[in-house]
């Protein structure tokens, strides 16, 4: 993997780490684009500290902001960083499957 995936997917893992990000990822995805005041009125999270996560989430790609009306900024979700993190894990996972069907192949000869 490409340093610069690396790093992007670095980023997407720490701000998934987090279970109040992950509810503000999964309320983006299933309402679509939202302020900060809105995602507060639907989650249990104030709207500063959702300000702070949205910051963190945008640092990584995951949300864009866009104007909105009367100066409201609105996010909207992302997944390209998405996609990269999962092509790291699938990579992960085809190297500990070649491994473990060879530990198999093994164990099952013994």
């Amino acid at each position: 993997m490409l340093p610069e995936n690396e790093a992007i997917a670095e980023q997407v893992f720490v701000a998934l780490a987090d279970p109040s990000r992950r509810a503000i990822l999964a309320e983006l995805a299933s309402g679509g684009p939202a302020t900060a005041t809105d995602l507060a009125a639907r989650l249990p999270i104030t709207r500063q500290a959702i300000a702070k996560h949205l910051a963190l989430l945008s640092e990584a790609g995951l949300v864009t902001a866009e104007p909105g009306e009367r100066r409201r900024v609105r996010y909207r979700l992302h997944s390209a960083p998405m996609r990269v993190a999962q092509q790291f894990l699938a990579a992960l996972a085809r190297d500990w499957d070649g491994r473990l069907d060879v530990l198999k192949h093994h164990l099952d000869r013994a």
